[in-house]
């Protein structure tokens, strides 16, 4: 019983993935649960059996991706854990950010999470509050230990975590959800990086 759950279990995720990639590359709209399951290799009465209806397809679609940042809300903690010399952390973990958040297949879930926004509300919620949510949530934690260390001069620290990681991806973000590429190449996202970190110890950082 257990391997027949477990199988179930694994090919409900393949197809999944499958229909992940159908939804990229279609949008919302134009994805039918027949592409889904000539994509997954399976029978359209099977990709029922997994999920109801196109709606819950996306949905949980959607809560895996969300996943995908989890990465980054680890590496928070463990790239700040005892830093004294807080510019440096601070720009390999802008540069981190930024190569993480800019990756083609993020910005393809940014931009279809947004488009169906307003149809979905609370799918879209989710995979703020599950993915980008505990990074700024990370983040926010870990300003407050530098300032209450006396590395930085913060009040605020989720509001800290927001300027950081506005200051960061305005720029990119904007111009790659507008040109419907990537946007930026990778000397232009490190230039983003580290202007982002100076404008950030401008405001924040304790002067002598």
């Amino acid at each position: 019983m257990k391997a027949i759950s477990r199988g179930r279990l694994e090919r409900k995720r393949t197809t999944l993935l499958a229909a992940t990639e159908v939804f990229l590359d279609k949008g919302y709209d134009r994805t039918t649960m027949d592409e889904v399951a000539a994509q997954a290799v399976i029978s359209k009465p099977t990709v029922y059996k997994y999920f109801s209806d196109k709606e819950q397809l996306f949905a949980e679609i959607v809560h895996a991706t969300a996943g995908e940042l989890d990465d980054l809300s680890r590496l928070v903690p463990e790239a700040m854990s005892g830093t004294m010399n807080v510019e440096p952390v601070l720009a390999l973990l802008a540069r981190r950010f930024i190569t993480a958040l800019m990756r083609p297949r993020i910005l393809r879930l940014h931009r279809l999470v947004m488009a169906n926004a307003e149809r979905f509300p609370n799918v879209g919620h989710s995979w703020y509050e599950q993915g980008f949510d505990r990074v700024l949530a990370a983040l926010a934690m870990s300003f407050q230990g530098l300032a209450d260390r006396k590395i930085l001069l913060i009040e605020d620290p989720l509001l800290a975590a927001n300027h950081f990681v506005g200051m960061l991806l305005w720029t990119p973000m904007n111009k790659a959800m507008f040109s419907g590429d990537g946007g930026s190449s990778t000397e232009e996202l490190d230039r983003y990086a580290v202007a982002a970190v100076r404008a950030f110890l401008a405001g924040y950082g304790v002067t002598s």
